[in-house]
Parts: C-alpha cells; sequence; structure tokens
C-alpha cells in the first residue's frame, strides 16, 4: 500500500471515510449541528475537544485503541459483545458510535442533553454477567468511568501522536478538564481532570485488564470493516495497526496484542500522512458535524486545528 494512493483516495472521499474507519466527522443525516445559531454546545469554539475530534483519522486510531482497552476489562467486555452488534455489524455500530460522539462533542446543548438520554436509556437494558458469573450493569458508575477514560485517554493520545507532538501539558489538562461534562453526562460520578489523574487510574487500572479471544474478535473484524469494500481494506488495517502501536508495552502485553512486526517500521510514517491529508479535508467539508458547528458559531475552521 502505498502512502500516495491512500491520500489521493482519503482527498477524494473525503470526511466520510475517515469517520466510518472509527471517527465522528462524517455527514449525519437528519441531525442539525447548524442551529440554534450562538449555542456552543457543551465545548464550544477555541476547546481541546473540537480540536482533538476534529481529524478522522485520529479519531479512528484512539478509537479503536479505545475499545482494545474496554475489551480487555471483563465487565465492559459482556457488556459491549453480549448486547450491541459489533459482531454482525461492525461498521453500523461503529457509525453510530461516532454519532453520539459528534452528539455531545458538536452539538447544540440540547441535542447534547437528548443523547445523553438516548444512550443512558440504552445502557439501562444492558445487563448480565461476565464469563467467571460475575454480575454488571451498564449503568454502575465505575464501568462509566473506564468507558469514557479509554475514549478520552485513545483520543488525546492519537491527536498527540498523529496532529501535533508539541501539545502542551496545559491543553493536555484543559482536554480532561472539558471532558468531564461528556462523561459525567453519560452516567459516571467521577471523571479525572488531568492529565497526571488520567495516567494515575490508568495505571490503577492496567492490572485489571486481560487478554481475551474478545479482542482478537473485535480486531479481525475492524480490521476489514470498511464500507469501501477491497479499496478500502489496506488503508483500514494501518489504521488498526496504529491502534494497537499507540498503546505502551505495558499495555499491549496487558491486552494480549502487539504490532505486526511487517508493518512496525511504516505504520507511524505513512498514518501520519493520513492523518494530514484527512485534516485538511475535513476543514473543507460544508457537511461535517465539525466545520457545521463552526458555521452555527459564525467561526473560522481555523479553530480545529
Amino acid at each position: 500500500m502505498s502512502v500516495e494512493s491512500d491520500t489521493a483516495r482519503l482527498n477524494r472521499d473525503g470526511a466520510g471515510t475517515g469517520a466510518r474507519l472509527g471517527g465522528g466527522t462524517s455527514a449525519f443525516p437528519g441531525i442539525d449541528f447548524l442551529t440554534p445559531e450562538g449555542d456552543p454546545g457543551l465545548l464550544g469554539p477555541g476547546s481541546m475537544g473540537w480540536k482533538v475530534s476534529a481529524n478522522p483519522v485520529v479519531s479512528a486510531v484512539g478509537g479503536i485503541a479505545a475499545v482494545i482497552l474496554e475489551l480487555s476489562e471483563k465487565h465492559v467486555r459482556a457488556g459491549v459483545w453480549d448486547h450491541s452488534t459489533f459482531k454482525t455489524d461492525p461498521i453500523k455500530r461503529m457509525e453510530r458510535t461516532g454519532m453520539a460522539a459528534a452528539c455531545v462533542t458538536y452539538g447544540p446543548t440540547k441535542l447534547a442533553q437528548t443523547t445523553f438520554d438516548r444512550v443512558t436509556r440504552m445502557h439501562e437494558r444492558v445487563t448480565g454477567t461476565t464469563h467467571d458469573g460475575d454480575p454488571y450493569k451498564a449503568m454502575e458508575p465505575e464501568l462509566l468511568t473506564w468507558v469514557h477514560v479509554t475514549a478520552a485517554w485513545g483520543f488525546l493520545n492519537a491527536y498527540i501522536r498523529y496532529a501535533d507532538p508539541k501539545l502542551s501539558l496545559e491543553d493536555q489538562d484543559r482536554y480532561f478538564r472539558e471532558g468531564e461534562i461528556i462523561g459525567k453526562g453519560f452516567g459516571a460520578e467521577w471523571v479525572p481532570t488531568s492529565k497526571a489523574e488520567a495516567e494515575a487510574y490508568m495505571e490503577e487500572m492496567t492490572p485489571k485488564l486481560y487478554a481475551n479471544e474478545t479482542v482478537h474478535e473485535f480486531l479481525a473484524l475492524v480490521r476489514d470493516a470498511t464500507p469501501l469494500g477491497a479499496a478500502g481494506k489496506p488503508m483500514q488495517r494501518l489504521v488498526t495497526q496504529a491502534a494497537i502501536d499507540l498503546l505502551p508495552k505495558k499495555l499491549q502485553d496487558q491486552c494480549g496484542v502487539q504490532v505486526s512486526p511487517f508493518v512496525r517500521p511504516t505504520v507511524r510514517p505513512m498514518v501520519r500522512t493520513l492523518a494530514a491529508a484527512a485534516g485538511a479535508t475535513v476543514r473543507r467539508m460544508p457537511d461535517t458535524p465539525a466545520n457545521q458547528a463552526c458555521r452555527r458559531m459564525g467561526v473560522s475552521t481555523d479553530c480545529l486545528r
């Protein structure tokens, strides 16, 4: 796979391609990100949340890394795998997740609250037992904290690696601080509000993670989950390897995953090129949630840089 060919394909097909890789910046018919004018939503222009979530390739890498971590925790693993359509329709499942993320990140206030309420109603029905007989409820605050933190950790670290390697500690802290309203909106009682708190929490959770077949089932599905068919699989597989590579070695070992030795030398430079193309493309696409949110607020898409 050449960087040139995939960059050209990404520019040709637009932001929707990247969003379907797992991000949240495709156009969502029927969802209005343009009104009411002047409503900043939960974050607003100038926020780190708007910047971090704007690039579909960054979101794809971070999102897949987050799911690896989530499926390595036994309660979340059971809830996701036993009560979702990941196994039967991973593309639509990822699109719905991306839609919810876009609504609370870029949507006006009412849309964000409606999304919280809808997702909460769905989660209230999710109960069961883990593989070793431990009961769980999806609305348990501790599990919602884990899901929120894995997503925030994944998106931010993917953004640093592939969009802004020099991002300041102050801005990283601001990203977690801004995200508190989203984590609590989905039902968590506590979420970290700084990089240091997030890293300490990840360190505390790492021994509770375990390698399991569900993680590998997920990776096998997501490697091929692209609406572009055979043409999109090389890029999708590269992004999947980048997601594994995003995890530090300790987390890779704990979750039982590793980067393919055949692609390890090329993953970072190739995905960095794809992310640069995606970032330029998404700012030009008028129907993405990020772009519409900028128009709602009367600001330039430069605020997404």
